[in-house]
């Protein structure tokens, strides 16, 4: 079984405003209740490929 992408991580990846789903996708336009990469490899059987990291952030 392959192994999903942690969205959380991603810069594509948002909360949407449904309660019914809450996770979003801004490559693939979607919004889902578990995680984007999970729907996107269920769909197409393969691995998301527009993952991109979230830019780490600065503590001054």
């Amino acid at each position: 079984m392959e192994k999903t992408r942690n969205c959380f991580k991603c810069k594509h990846y948002y909360i949407t405003w449904d309660g019914r789903f809450p996770n979003g996708c801004r490559i693939y336009g979607i919004k889902t209740k578990y995680n984007p990469s999970a729907e996107v490899l269920k769909a197409t059987g393969k691995e998301c490929f527009g993952f991109e990291e979230k830019p780490v952030k600065n503590k001054h």
